[in-house]
């Protein structure tokens, strides 16, 4: 689903495998932004397998003004037990910082927000950053909340590995 939006000359769609090397340098900004750029593993080559290969396991939407690209966002669907029913998850929204403001990111998560209501979702969940305040203001705004008791567990690296060959 390609969105025309209200605000002129900005269109937010799907990204396609000739986005690669844009998504991943949009990863790279994000992350720079949230100070993890020493995390980022992603290429062009594993997007092009993970994102438009014979398996996919994520979307994602390109926001573009007046032709260039000014964000991106990120999602997968996630599957609540207690709901019966599928959900979204949003992995990353990034809007580039001279573009912040302007109701662009909004515009982002409405975007999904009707995918979730239209692929009969009961929720859009995502993570933020403790010390991102900005972010944290910008989802009050839109009355998400925090899940309270609740914190993310990960297994991943040599960690994940240890486990896995474990016999069952």
């Amino acid at each position: 689903m390609n969105s025309k939006t209200i605000t002129e000359d900005f269109v937010i769609r799907e990204a396609t495998e000739e986005d690669c090397d844009l998504i991943v340098t949009l990863i790279r900004e994000l992350a720079e932004y949230e100070r993890l750029s020493h995390e980022v593993e992603a290429t062009a080559e594993k997007l092009r397998e993970t994102l438009f290969g014979s398996n996919r396991h994520a979307e994602v939407l390109i926001a573009e003004h007046q032709g260039s690209a000014i964000g991106y966002a990120l999602f997968f669907h996630s599957f609540s037990t207690f709901t019966g029913r599928p959900g979204l998850y949003l992995e990353d929204i990034y809007v580039k910082p001279n573009w912040r403001g302007k109701g662009f990111g909004k515009s982002i998560m409405i975007h999904i927000a009707k995918l979730a209501v239209e692929r009969n979702c009961s929720r859009l969940e995502w993570a933020v950053l403790d010390w991102n305040t900005p972010s944290i203001s910008f989802y009050r705004s839109i009355d998400a909340v925090p899940m309270e008791g609740w914190t993310v567990q990960r297994l991943s690296g040599q960690s994940l590995e240890n486990l896995a060959s474990e016999s069952i």
